[in-house]
């Protein structure tokens, strides 16, 4: 059994945070009276200020050993020098934000789909750092089962019941939507996408390419 560091747990309670994201991407048309296209911008400007915040952190020394002492305890080795993973949500937010334009129903699938990875993100790394024996890649099955585990649950059992969900969603809300989404998640999330020796960040593209199912 692996061990879960303290510094892990609270990296993804810091990660849990960012179900805000969805929140706002889905309701905040009707609970701030505010069009989609603005929440998108708004998801924008955020996603560009944390962008703007981690270049300067990287080229300005003194940001950055002010960051390391805050926060360093809960960065990834990698991110010592690239963007931090909260940047690559705020992107794939971005991006989600994009797609909910097109449709309700697909600002529906993205708070759907975003909210399950956020969560299921967490539960893949927490699962895997307790409990993963059978490695794959930099990553475990364990993590992945759990994750599925999660997104199953979640979208089975809460979704169905949140307000405006089933309205937005639009035509039926399936097992088979349940099964395909939370499956997308999990080995999207597992199996990341490379380019020779560049990994792409799951952050930047899983919620993205899972809320687009809704269309197959």
């Amino acid at each position: 059994m692996g061990r879960l560091e303290k510094e892990e747990i609270n990296r993804k309670l810091l990660h849990i945070l960012a179900l805000v994201l969805p929140v706002f991407i889905f309701y905040g048309p009707s609970l701030l009276d505010l069009s989609r296209t603005r929440v998108c911008w708004v998801v924008i400007g955020t996603f560009l200020f944390s962008l703007a915040f981690d270049f300067m952190r990287l080229s300005q020394t003194s940001l950055k050993a002010w960051f390391f002492a805050k926060f360093g305890s809960m960065l990834r080795v990698e991110e010592e020098s690239q963007l931090t993973g909260a940047t690559y949500i705020l992107a794939g937010s971005f991006i989600c934000s994009g797609i909910s334009l097109v449709g309700e129903n697909l600002a529906a699938s993205v708070f759907l789909c975003l909210t399950l990875f956020i969560l299921g993100d967490a539960a893949a790394a927490l699962v895997g750092k307790g409990f993963g024996r059978i490695k794959i890649g930099n990553k475990s099955l364990e993590g992945a089962v759990g994750c599925f585990l999660l997104c199953f649950l979640l979208s089975n059992f809460i979704f169905p019941y949140l307000p405006d969900f089933l309205q937005k969603w639009g035509g039926n809300y399936t097992m088979g939507n349940v099964l395909m989404i939370s499956l997308a998640i999990s080995l999207l999330e597992l199996f990341p996408i490379k380019f020779g020796r560049f990994t792409l960040n799951d952050n930047l593209y899983v919620p993205a390419v899972a809320s687009m199912l809704v269309l197959i």
